[in-house]
């Protein structure tokens, strides 16, 4: 099969949310439809003892959060299905921003109680950002929520694009019958309870104007009639090219729980969701037909295999065909690498593969050539764009709590680091490490990992710092003045960077006006 086909095979999306939204249970209900895993897992469930796919990371289990960004990949319908289930909590945003910059669509989950939510918003702002096209599942549908008519307002309010439903429910909460199919005018009713395998028993209707219609949902048979007509006249009818420029959203309602609405959904996104596209470099735009092999590494991941302590780079494809043990150039150190055991991704199970295509992602063993950014060409030197690290707001010092374990504690915060989960800074002032993130649950997740995949444990003490920022300057004498007058407060980062540590906003203001030469930058674009 020719590149061009392989290409326009692939499906690759993140599964994007606020905390709790149900973005881990669809992505498994996802995989299952798609006959991935013939058992679907729970991430919190007392009666289930199968863990979540995508939530393989121990303290993922015991927290029942998603703190780490999975990707899995399965073949359905002819096409290759690659998910990025990624983090739903604040603070782990940055590495679900950095995820968006490696797919080619998402699916937002909406919490049908809840509706739009805080860091629904600031997703669904990077998704606008890069035009990436979004789908809508209104989950939870089984249980209490709005009314769905209200919930379309809110998704277009909210989140400022324009909606289209493509399937409805009937009912809502206790009452919840099942989904009706606008784009294939089908009504499927769901029976079955068990909530973990792909449930056969399924009613279609293609007339709702049939009177048989009272016989399976009984009254709701007119309210559903009455809001299919109400929607015909309120909402056009789905543009697939609006959807792909990112300015439709098509929404789906369900139960991924109960398993209600999933299968319309993936048989949606099969038919409408874009294949990889265009990416932007600083030198020019790839096109994923082209030939020659490009690709970049958006995130970094070690012990995934704790037995192993072994380290992967992801590496998201972006034209021409990967190939085991062909030589490729790193452009940042400007040297040529062979791969001998690229991965293919089912959460932490990986497989060799021999060829990957635009739209993969691939897993690269990493000694430490790599870092957040880097690109992979066969020859040609350019660098991906728009790979961002956030400039962190919590700060503490970082010590070493056990004497024995300082080798142990210095591999692990430094391949930590790496992961672009945190960042480390150096201060000029005394030589302490200094840690910085954007939650506050990242300390409690470096502090568990040091512990458990490196044997070393640390000890945290507080600092008083406002804002991290980069700086830059034409002016040498001016950056060489402000540094000596605030050698108290400057620190290098993990790439030797100089960073400025405000105390508080008015120092900060004060510094931008003092020197009105230096450029004060609060993102760094790795």
């Amino acid at each position: 099969m020719d590149l061009s086909n392989k290409i326009r095979q692939r499906r690759t999306f993140a599964v994007i949310a606020h905390p709790d939204g149900g973005k881990t249970t669809l992505t498994e209900k996802l995989l299952l439809f798609g006959g991935a895993i013939h058992v679907a897992g729970a991430v919190k469930s007392n009666k289930i003892k199968r863990g979540a796919t995508s939530d393989f990371m121990e303290i993922e289990r015991q927290r029942g959060i998603s703190v780490a960004t999975s990707v899995m990949g399965f073949e359905y319908r002819g096409l290759q299905i690659n998910i990025l289930d990624t983090p739903g909590h604040e603070d782990f945003a940055e590495d679900t921003y950095r995820t968006l910059t490696a797919v080619d669509s998402a699916i937002v989950v909406i919490d049908a109680a809840k509706g739009v939510e805080s860091q629904t918003r600031k997703l669904m702002n990077v998704c606008r950002m890069r035009n990436t096209p979004v789908m809508a599942f209104v989950n939870k549908c089984d249980r209490e929520g709005k009314d769905p008519f209200d919930l379309l307002n809110e998704l277009e309010k909210e989140l400022r694009v324009k909606t289209v439903p493509l399937t409805w429910p009937v009912g809502m909460g206790a009452t919840f019958k099942g989904v009706y199919s606008l784009y294939r005018k089908k009504l499927s009713l769901f029976t079955s309870q068990d909530k973990q395998r792909v449930d056969d028993h399924v009613v279609e209707f293609s007339d709702i104007a049939s009177p048989e219609l009272e016989a399976h949902i009984d009254r709701f048979a007119d309210k559903l009639r009455e809001d299919v007509d109400l929607l015909q006249g309120v909402y056009p009818s789905f543009d697939v090219n609006g959807y792909l420029a990112g300015s439709t959203a098509p929404v789906f309602f369900g139960s991924a729980l109960n398993n209600f609405g999933v299968q319309e959904l993936l048989d949606a996104f099969c038919e409408i969701a874009p294949h990889p596209r265009p990416t932007r470099t600083d030198a020019r735009t790839v096109d994923p037909f082209e030939e020659k092999l490009t690709g970049f590494v958006f995130k970094i991941h070690a012990n995934m295999d704790p037995n192993h302590r072994d380290r992967l780079a992801f590496l998201k494809i972006c034209s021409g065909t990967f190939e085991r043990n062909k030589p490729y150039l790193h452009v940042r150190l400007g040297k040529q690498l062979r791969f001998s055991s690229p991965s293919a991704f089912m959460a932490e199970k990986k497989t060799v593969v021999e060829a990957a295509y635009p739209g993969d992602i691939v897993g690269l063993h990493d000694t430490g050539n790599f870092k957040i950014g880097d690109t992979l060409t066969e020859g040609e030197k350019m660098t991906f764009k728009g790979i961002p690290s956030f400039s962190p707001e919590l700060f503490r010092y970082i010590d070493n709590a056990d004497p024995l374990k300082a080798k142990q504690l210095a591999k692990g915060v430094d391949q930590l680091m790496d992961e672009g989960v945190a960042q480390l800074f150096t201060s000029a002032l005394n030589g302490r490490k200094i840690v910085g993130t954007v939650g506050a649950l990242q300390f409690e997740v470096i502090e568990y990992r040091l512990e458990h995949e490196y044997g070393a444990k640390c000890r945290w003490e507080p600092i008083a710092l406002h804002k991290a920022c980069w700086i830059e300057s034409d002016s040498k004498d001016q950056l060489d003045d402000f540094m000596l007058r605030k050698h108290a407060n400057m620190a290098r980062d993990k790439h030797g960077r100089n960073v400025f540590l405000a105390e508080s906003p008015y120092a900060l203001q004060m510094a931008q006006d003092k020197f009105p030469d230096l450029k004060f930058y609060f993102t760094s674009e790795l």
